[in-house]
């Protein structure tokens, strides 16, 4: 009989990792102890850094290297995500005009749910009182001078073109990646000479495209030529790896199947909220970083589409529902902060170990790839 082949494409070759299957660079979640678990699964953690500021961000870094001596990633978002619109020749309030009346609005909320409002306003600086205000032009800067400084062996951008930092990326010897929700999108970030293109689908937790999976990845494959694509999206067992590399994928980026892990940097109530979900029980909603998103259905969710009530754009949003999020996390209110994922929930039945969950992920792949066959004649 012969041996079934191993899993690999060229994405091991590129990051130098044993199979192709990354952690999606989860903010928060994907901490050191989980990113280290997929790099020595065989896999590529990366780091979800996307709201640490630059002195945790270079912790993160630093931690993550004691864990492994393997490759392994940091994610954050870039300057032109946040596309400020200029207000100042528009009629009516601005996001910042809103903001105040925002505010009252989510202080109201948690006194109806009897949770008591923390220092509300912390949100609007960074993680310490000397860094850039959370999600700023300053701040994605900052976090881009510590990926660099710490020369990073992998960095993925999981919101805007990585090309104006591509020169000291690449003298550092770091790979890039870049994680699009279009074609158009997969277009620009390949001008800027990356190594790997995320293509992510609506299925996906967190900020994702308008595009269904299995719609948007061989979109993006046929667009971008030989760059290598990673599908994303929904995928949360084997059958959903075999599926993205026949549709032309060369690895897969996965992230809510790891938040049901042991290591993931998340509440226990957030877990089990995961593990409790349907396939139904995701919404996507804006109501928490301004960007739309694919969250697990909450209070919170549900009390902006009630009250009939706009959420503002990244950054001002994230002042709004921090001190919210907060105060739901300090008070274990899964039914206020279940937290972000992708409809592949429903799949998940249990809270286990990262490498379990990556040699399942593997093995599935495996077999499913084999079964192929025996559909042809």
């Amino acid at each position: 009989m012969a041996q079934q082949k191993k899993l690999q494409s060229r994405v091991c070759e590129i990051l130098e990792i044993d199979r192709p299957i990354v952690l999606a660079g989860m903010g928060g979640a994907s901490s050191p102890a989980l990113a280290a678990a997929v790099s020595n699964a065989g896999g590529l953690g990366v780091l979800g850094a996307a709201a640490c500021g630059p002195r945790q961000l270079r912790e993160w870094i630093r931690q993550t290297r004691e864990m492994t001596d393997k490759p392994f990633g940091v994610d954050t978002l870039l300057p032109a995500s946040v596309r400020r619109a200029n207000y100042d020749d528009r009629e009516g309030p601005t996001p910042a005009d809103l903001l105040p009346e925002r505010q009252a609005f989510a202080e109201e909320f948690m006194r109806k749910e009897g949770i008591d409002p923390l220092e509300a306003r912390s949100r609007q600086r960074g993680p310490d009182d000397d860094e850039p205000a959370l999600f700023t032009k300053e701040f994605f800067e900052a976090q881009m001078e510590v990926i660099i400084q710490e020369r990073v062996p992998v960095y993925a951008s999981g919101l805007g073109n990585p090309g104006p930092w591509m020169s000291e990326l690449r003298a550092n010897g770091t790979k890039v990646m870049a994680v699009v929700g279009a074609v158009r999108h997969a277009i620009q970030v390949k001008s800027s000479g990356l190594d790997i293109i995320v293509a992510q689908g609506h299925d996906g937790g967190g900020h994702n495209s308008p595009v269904g999976t299995m719609a948007l990845i061989p979109q993006v494959v046929d667009a971008v030529g030989d760059t290598p694509v990673l599908g994303a999206g929904g995928i949360s067992d084997g059958r959903g790896v075999a599926a993205a590399l026949m549709l032309g994928a060369e690895g897969v980026w996965v992230g809510s199947a790891f938040l049901a892990s042991e290591e993931a940097n998340i509440f226990d109530f957030q877990k089990q909220a995961i593990v409790d979900a349907t396939e139904e029980g995701t919404s996507v909603s804006r109501t928490v970083t301004g960007k739309p998103a694919r969250i697990i259905r909450s209070k919170w969710t549900e009390h902006w589409l009630r009250e009939d009530v706009e959420p503002l754009p990244m950054p001002y949003q994230g002042m709004i529902s921090g001190p919210v999020m907060a105060a739901a996390n300090r008070d274990g209110r899964g039914d206020i902060n279940p937290g972000f994922a992708g409809q592949g929930i429903g799949m998940i039945k249990a809270v286990r170990p990262a490498k379990e969950i990556f040699d399942e992920l593997v093995f599935g792949a495996e077999q499913a790839l084999a079964g192929t066959t025996n559909l042809l004649g």
